[in-house]
């Protein structure tokens, strides 16, 4: 099979590039029908070793080049799509809508016979229960990403031949760098993660799904061999509560009402002491948790327990971990990161 996978360079689609070439098991060990996948990654930068197209989705032009790239494709995978876009990267909107359009055309005139798409369990609206698959895809309201994951999904409904996977956090070790630059202010040195004397701010109601992204990789792997259609939950249990996110990620829980913590984010996130827009707290807050017993019907299951990914996680963010390009981890003096004035590009909220 000859798979074309947009934002390779990310998290997922690391995880997913080696999943599909079987980089880490001897072709032996695989069953004769799961043999490795002719991969090419579509990304803004990629390394020199031929199995890459460069390409803004975004930008103008940008649909001749994927047009060019999915042709003779088996399946393309869509995974690009920026989360917090730095001042000197492209717009959130242009990258996320534009392109996905721009994917969607490409995808038509090149005949592809199976489009997946990533979304995510972001673009539920919001319930005080677990949610499958059939529940409304409103977004919440103040998050860039959660409204636009909803304009994806609006983008794709009805296409035939088009599978949907929605992931709870994905996170992994090799994205360690990415994640911490996404997350940790510039004033708390990663070095203090985890130290029983460090008091970790969240508010009590705060309850969190994640999974790791290989076990995306796998979802995606599974649907791709079988062709299979419609939308998936991807997401491994139980949830992490604010208490034990505290306890994963430094010493102990300070209890903060969400106002509180919302308020003083906005003026953070502006003056660039922290990189998170308020909206993400809003997301954290509203964020559907999901029922995955559709995929798992499909003999999905996670291979990593919750708490297991983010100890990992915290361990390779203390390291300074990360591979190339995205995910590489943060550079430079302390002070030259803080960005004063230059909050990351958040699709026009402010």
């Amino acid at each position: 099979m000859r798979v074309v996978v947009t934002g390779a360079s990310g998290s997922v689609g690391t995880a997913l590039r080696r999943e599909l070439r079987d980089d880490d098991h001897p072709h032996a060990e695989r069953p004769r029908d799961d043999r490795p996948h002719d991969v090419f990654g579509v990304a803004r930068r990629v390394p020199d070793d031929g199995r890459w197209v460069r390409c803004d989705i975004g930008a103008p032009g940008a649909e001749e080049i994927l047009t060019r790239a999915f042709d003779g494709a088996d399946a393309v995978v869509h995974l690009a799509w920026a989360i917090q876009p730095r001042t000197d990267e492209p717009d959130m909107r242009r990258t996320n809508i534009g392109g996905t359009e721009h994917v969607l055309r490409a995808a038509d005139r090149a005949g592809v016979p199976h489009l997946l798409v990533a979304s995510s369990v972001a673009a539920y609206s919001p319930a005080d229960h677990p949610v499958d698959e059939d529940w409304p895809c409103g977004g919440v309201t103040g998050s860039a990403y959660s409204l636009h994951k909803a304009e994806l999904e609006r983008m794709v409904a009805g296409r035939s031949s088009t599978t949907v996977v929605r992931p709870a956090a994905v996170v992994q070790d090799d994205a360690a760098g990415e994640i911490e630059r996404w997350t940790l202010s510039p004033l708390v040195p990663a070095a203090l993660l985890g130290r029983s004397w460090l008091p970790v701010p969240l508010w009590r109601g705060l309850r969190l799904q994640v999974v790791h992204a290989r076990d995306v990789a796998g979802a995606v792997a599974l649907l791709l061999r079988g062709r299979t259609t419609g939308a998936f939950n991807v997401a491994a249990d139980p949830a992490l509560h604010a208490r034990d996110l505290a306890e994963i990620f430094g010493g102990f829980l300070v209890p903060v009402p969400f106002a509180a913590a919302h308020a003083v984010a906005g003026p953070a996130w502006r003056f660039g002491a922290q990189p998170l827009h308020p909206g993400w707290l809003r997301l954290a807050d509203q964020v559907s948790l999901v029922d995955t017993t559709r995929l798992r019907a499909l003999g999905w299951a996670p291979r990593y327990a919750p708490r297991e990914v983010l100890d990992s996680l915290v361990r390779a963010m203390i390291d300074g971990r990360g591979t190339w390009g995205p995910l590489a981890p943060r550079d430079g003096a302390w002070w030259r990161r803080l960005g004063w004035g230059r909050p990351s590009r958040q699709g026009g909220l402010r």
